[in-house]
């Protein structure tokens, strides 16, 4: 089996499925685990280098206005490594390349590899995109599976306590879609912004002062936790509220088996530890 992985988050499944020897490509983005930075790289981004997040919101809104790609996608590459298996997505043309993208360059290339895609809005979902990439890669899914529904079910007692903001961009600021809701409910907050298995969008900081937080977690998209906590203490944030950045990166943004670890970093600062990932900016 030879397996192309064109999302972060599936690098990472292939990996704790035991099929990590199977992926020859990756993406540039690709860094978990670590031995994910030894295969090929299939896609690099679109976007030049050393932009603010103002800047790169800009450019992402008038590439997409126009048409034009976010990412390149080697056919080069892609037709040497032969994959038997392209694992792609249809979820936000922002994270990845899309579907028909990678479908038109196989159909190109002659190349006849099975196109699997995940399209995961929220946490079940995202568990039952790993049995999907499993199954399509001839991999046992269910101890990964059911690891991860106990750790979530050991969650799902707690009451809703304190009032959560969580960003998923800081300019302009973004309200949290998807499966970031569900895991601030899950942690023990009170989520005040978003709706869960819904997109992320866009708001104004009156709104985000308007939501009355008591803590706001700063989870941009694409940031590790330094470059989070960097972005993090130049916003204009309520006085009032108790102010954290994470590793947006390794346990939020992408749907992959860390997300559990994700409610465990905040549960963890919402009963006022103060995790690894996560660093308290005020």
């Amino acid at each position: 089996m030879r397996i192309v992985s064109l999302l972060p988050s599936a690098t990472e499944i292939c990996f704790a499925l035991g099929a990590g020897d199977d992926v020859v490509g990756v993406t540039f983005e690709c860094d978990y685990p670590a031995a994910a930075r030894g295969r090929r790289i299939v896609s690099t981004t679109a976007l030049p280098e050393g932009l603010t997040p103002g800047e790169i919101d800009a450019v992402v809104r008038r590439k997409v206005a126009a048409g034009e790609d976010l990412y390149h996608l080697d056919a080069g590459v892609l037709r040497e490594l032969a994959p038997d298996v392209v694992i792609t997505q249809d979820l936000c043309a922002v994270c990845a390349i899309e579907v028909t993208d990678v479908e038109e360059a196989l159909s190109y290339l002659g190349c006849r590899a099975e196109v699997v895609t995940t399209d995961p809005h929220n946490l079940d979902e995202v568990v039952a995109s790993i049995e999907t990439v499993a199954k399509a890669i001839g991999r046992d899914s269910t101890p990964l599976v059911e690891e991860l529904r106990d750790r979530l079910k050991q969650h799902q007692h707690l009451v809703a306590g304190p009032r959560v903001a969580l960003l998923e961009w800081t300019d302009p600021p973004f309200a949290p879609g998807h499966w970031l809701p569900e895991m601030v409910e899950l942690a023990g907050g009170t989520n005040v912004l978003g709706t869960a298995g819904q997109r992320s969008v866009s708001i104004t900081w009156d709104d985000v002062r308007a939501a009355r937080p008591e803590v706001i977690v700063s989870a941009p998209c694409g940031f590790d936790l330094d470059g989070a906590a960097k972005l993090t203490a130049e916003l204009p944030l309520p006085a009032d509220a108790q102010v954290w950045a994470v590793d947006a990166n390794g346990y939020f943004a992408r749907p992959g088996p860390r997300l559990v670890d994700g409610i465990d970093v905040l549960a963890a600062i919402l009963q006022g530890e103060a995790p690894d990932h996560a660093i308290r900016v005020r």
